[in-house]
């Protein structure tokens, strides 16, 4: 069953890194000017080495860490749950040739989460995501989304700080969401 889940995620890996490297090609305004397809691919390579690499590390075990890397920079975020699991996730992303740094932003587990509760905030985090797409000042894929409990966390690179105060609002009205918590940072 392990194994199913591992190769169901890696699957589901390559399928969103053929995504985003597609979607490197499409010409948007403020994105052409800071970042060029070779950036943006390189980048999506050291995403998925590192998303790689943590899905088949043991002492990791989580589907809840985001990793999102702009320019060499790597901000791993999401659920996970000790230190170690951490300290970890940072040395192997650390480890990655063409990552410049690592930003840490995960929160820690608290408590257990039944079943019933996970497909609650799977459903909350793909209602956000899709909030977040079809919204017209951000439609940015560059934004993550993981929730625990209805806490939603927002991480990834944004445009500006009113992206950033915009996604917060616009994850705010998702229903069944009780909180967002804001580990964006502005492009640079």
């Amino acid at each position: 069953m392990k194994k199913q889940i591992r190769l169901g995620a890696m699957t589901l890996l390559a399928c969103a890194s053929l995504l985003v490297i597609s979607s490197c090609t499409k010409p948007d305004g403020d994105h052409a000017a800071t970042a060029s397809v070779g950036t943006d691919v390189d980048d999506s390579v050291i995403t998925g080495k590192i998303k790689a690499a943590l899905l088949t590390n043991e002492n990791i075990k989580s589907l809840d860490i985001t990793v999102t890397t702009s320019k060499g920079h790597v901000m791993l975020s999401g659920f996970v749950n000790n230190q170690n699991q951490i300290d970890i996730s940072v040395g192997i992303a650390q480890g990655i040739q063409g990552v410049t740094s690592v930003d840490n932003q995960f929160t820690l587990k608290d408590g257990i989460n039944t079943v019933g509760a996970k497909i609650d905030d799977d459903v909350i985090t793909t209602k956000v995501k899709a909030a977040l797409l079809n919204d017209v000042l951000i439609k940015s894929f560059d934004i993550s989304a993981v929730t625990r409990n209805g806490e939603v966390q927002l991480s990834g690179f944004v445009d500006n700080q009113e992206q950033v105060l915009h996604s917060i609002q616009v994850a705010q009205g998702v229903e069944g969401v009780k909180s967002v918590l804001n580990h964006m940072s502005i492009k640079q």
